[in-house]
């Protein structure tokens, strides 16, 4: 149960990120493909029709980037950092709390999965918090990339470890494939933050698709009982 309640909001999580990642590579494809109006006043050739329309055409130019921005602002998939925060803040906390709770219980019972689960879990909780951190601060990027490159190395093996203890559980087995398109996933966004590669508008596609299909239907099926491990 404690696994549905992770899954469920990292869907929720990696669903609004994914939404705030088209939205962005959206407004960088305007601010390049829309150039301001040229200055008519450059094509006249007396120096104070040039100055009026000089002024003339600054005042359309302004009032263009204007439109431009709040055109780009009132899109359905704009979504603005400090906003996406909040659920990477949320997300987070939750996996932080569940990974205590198991340190915790792992330690009172003497069951060491319990503290393994802990740590992946903190690999993703981890992640939302720093994803917050860098919304609220404008920080740059490149380090969490980084972060993420490890996040993908290790999440190979753990699958690998996961589908060989699954023993056909469908949960189980649900689970060590989620491991792996996790690992796909992170290295995306290793390439997308730390590599600067321009494919924010994949990497916000494949965002939504994941939480989809291995956190917000998985954790939801867990919750319902539809899954059990």
């Amino acid at each position: 149960m404690l696994t549905g309640i992770v899954l469920l909001y990292v869907g929720a999580a990696l669903l609004v990120n994914g939404i705030w990642l088209i939205g962005q590579a959206r407004t960088a494809d305007m601010a390049t493909r829309e150039p301001a109006p040229q200055i008519a006043g450059a094509r006249l050739g007396a120096e104070s029709s040039l100055q009026d329309e000089t002024g003339r055409g600054t005042d359309r130019a302004g009032h263009f980037a204007q439109s431009r921005r709040m055109d780009v602002e009132s899109h359905l998939g704009f979504l603005q950092g400090r906003e996406v925060a909040v659920i990477n803040i949320f997300t987070g906390s939750i996996g932080v709390a569940v990974a205590i709770l198991l340190v915790v219980l792992g330690g009172i019972n003497g069951v060491r999965s319990n503290v393994a689960d802990a740590a992946f879990i903190l690999l993703f909780a981890f992640t939302y918090l720093w994803i917050a951190a860098n919304q609220f601060l404008g920080a740059g990027s490149r380090a969490f990339g980084w972060f993420c490159f490890f996040v993908s190395v290790t999440a190979v093996p753990t699958g690998i470890y996961a589908l060989r203890d699954a023993q056909g559980n469908v949960a189980a087995t649900w689970l060590a494939i989620d491991w792996f398109i996790w690992a796909v996933l992170w290295f995306l966004f290793f390439l997308l933050l730390a590599l600067e590669r321009p494919i924010m508008r994949q990497v916000g596609w494949a965002t939504i698709a994941v939480a989809i299909g291995t956190a917000w239907v998985f954790g939801y099926a867990i919750l319902q009982g539809a899954v059990t491990f």
